[in-house]
C-alpha cells in the first residue's frame, strides 16, 4: 500500500454503504414479483436435511447456513478484534478501558429496560429485551467516518472501544439467554475441544490452519449442544496466539485476511438476507407494534441516555476527563444506536423469521436510521469549529504494522 493512498475499499465509509446498498436490494427483492422466490430460496430446507439432534434439530436451509455457519465468522473476527485490544491495546489498562467499559454497559441496560416497559404486557415479547441493546461497528464507524477528519480521535476511538464491548456483552448474553435444549455430551466435546486449542496455544503452536482445523470441530459440537453455535468463533479467537518468537503476530494477520471478507461478503449476505420487509400489509400497526416501538425507541432513546449516564458518572469516580465535549459525547453516544446487522441478528435468535420478524426489522431498521441521521446532526453541529486531523490515528498504526508486514508476513524471516 502506498503511503497516503487510500483505495475505495479502504475507506471507513465502504463497508456501512456496502451494508445500506444490501439491505435496500433486500427490500427490493421482497417486494417485487421475485420476492416469493426468494423467500422459498432462503427458507427451502436443502435435501431433506437437518441440523442438530432431538428437539434442538432444525431443517437445513441458506437461511441457517448463513446464520449458523457464516456468521460464525464474523464472531471469530470480532473475537480476534477483542483479543488484540485486550493483550495490547487500550483494554489492557484497566483505568483506560472504564470509561468505554461503563458506557458500553449502560448502552446495554437503559435500551434493555426501555423494551421491557413497552412490551410488558405480553410476556413472549420479552424475549426479544436484547435486541435493542446492540451496536454495529461497522455501520457506526462508516456514518462517523463522513463527518471526515474534524471529528477528535479520541471520539473516535471511544466510539471503537464502546462498539467492542457492546459485541463482547452481545456475545454475552446470545451464550446465555438464546441457547435451548442442551445437549450434555456435545458440550462435552465443546469444552474438550477448546481445552486442547488452549493447550495448543502454551505449547507455541503458531500454525493458524491447526486452529481453523480444531475451531471447525468446536462448531460442531456447539451446533448439537445448543449452544449458539456463533460463540464457536469467539472461542476460537481467544486460543489464537498474540505473538510467536520473531514477534509476528498470527493473531493480527488472521484478523487482518478475516477483514475484508466480514466487512465485503459475509455481513452483506447476511444483511440481504435479513434485513428487508415485506410492506405489503404491513401497515401502521407493524409500525405501533409494542417490539418495533420497544427496539426503536431504545436504540434511539435509550443509547444516548444510558451511555452518557454510565459515562460521565465513570468520569467523576475515576476524575477523568470525556474524550469529547458534552455535544460531541451526546453525538456519539446517538450513534451508538445504530444496532442493525447485531440487533437483527438477536432479533433472529428471539423471534425467528415468524410474524415478529416484521416488527422487529421496523423498529431495527426505524431506529439505526434515525440514530445515525440525529448523531450525524448532533456530532456535526459540535465538531463544526475544529480544525481536521491529517489522519487518524488507527490509520497510521495501521499502514505502520502493514509495512513491517506484521499483518501478512507471520512465518520467521530468512536468514
Amino acid at each position: 500500500m502506498t503511503s497516503g493512498t487510500t483505495h475505495w475499499w479502504q475507506r471507513d465509509t465502504t463497508p456501512g454503504l456496502v451494508l445500506l446498498a444490501a439491505t435496500i436490494v433486500s427490500f427490493i427483492l421482497l417486494n417485487s414479483a421475485a420476492g416469493e422466490f426468494f423467500h422459498h430460496l432462503i427458507e427451502e430446507q436443502i435435501a431433506g436435511l437437518s441440523i442438530g439432534i432431538g428437539e434442538g434439530a432444525h431443517p437445513l436451509n441458506l437461511h441457517v447456513i448463513i446464520n449458523d455457519a457464516l456468521m460464525v465468522i464474523f464472531f471469530l473476527y470480532v473475537g480476534l478484534e477483542l483479543k488484540r485490544e485486550t493483550v495490547e491495546g487500550p483494554f489492557q489498562n484497566p483505568r483506560e478501558a472504564a470509561l468505554p467499559m461503563a458506557g458500553a454497559v449502560g448502552g446495554m441496560i437503559a435500551p434493555a429496560l426501555i423494551y421491557v416497559a413497552l412490551t410488558a404486557h405480553e410476556p413472549s415479547y420479552l424475549r426479544g429485551w436484547a435486541i435493542p441493546a446492540a451496536t454495529d461497528i461497522a455501520f457506526a464507524i462508516g456514518v462517523l467516518s463522513l463527518l471526515g477528519p474534524r471529528v477528535p480521535a479520541g471520539l473516535r476511538l471511544f466510539l471503537l472501544a464502546l462498539a467492542i464491548i457492546d459485541d463482547l456483552g452481545a456475545i454475552l448474553v446470545i451464550a446465555l439467554f438464546y441457547s435451548t435444549h442442551l445437549v450434555g455430551w456435545a458440550l462435552g466435546g465443546a469444552a474438550v475441544t477448546f481445552g486442547i486449542m488452549l493447550l495448543m496455544n502454551r505449547a507455541g503452536v503458531k500454525a493458524l490452519p491447526l486452529y481453523w482445523l480444531f475451531g471447525l470441530a468446536l462448531w460442531g459440537f456447539m451446533l448439537i449442544s445448543g449452544v449458539h453455535a456463533t460463540i464457536a468463533g469467539v472461542l476460537t479467537a481467544m486460543t489464537v496466539p498474540m505473538r510467536d518468537k520473531t514477534d509476528g503476530s498470527p493473531l493480527i494477520a488472521a484478523e487482518h485476511a478475516l477483514k475484508p471478507w466480514v466487512q465485503f461478503a459475509i455481513m452483506p449476505i447476511f444483511a440481504l438476507v435479513n434485513a428487508g420487509v415485506i410492506l405489503h400489509g404491513a401497515g401502521l400497526s407493524a409500525l405501533l407494534h409494542p417490539i418495533a416501538l420497544g427496539v426503536g425507541l431504545g436504540l434511539v432513546f435509550g443509547k444516548p441516555v444510558g451511555i452518557m449516564l454510565a459515562a460521565y458518572l465513570a468520569c467523576m469516580m475515576l476524575k477523568q476527563r470525556p474524550p469529547g465535549t458534552f455535544g460531541q459525547m451526546l453525538g456519539i453516544s446517538i450513534l451508538a444506536g445504530i444496532g442493525f446487522t447485531m440487533s437483527l441478528f438477536i432479533g433472529t435468535l428471539a423471534f425467528g423469521s415468524g410474524d415478529l420478524a416484521t416488527p422487529v426489522r421496523f423498529g431495527v431498521l426505524g431506529g439505526s436510521f434515525v440514530s445515525a441521521l440525529l448523531g450525524l446532526i448532533v456530532l456535526g453541529w459540535s465538531c463544526r469549529k475544529l480544525a481536521p486531523r491529517v489522519a487518524s490515528d488507527l490509520s497510521r498504526e495501521e499502514e505502520l504494522a502493514e509495512q513491517r508486514g506484521v499483518f501478512e508476513d507471520i512465518d520467521p524471516p530468512k536468514r
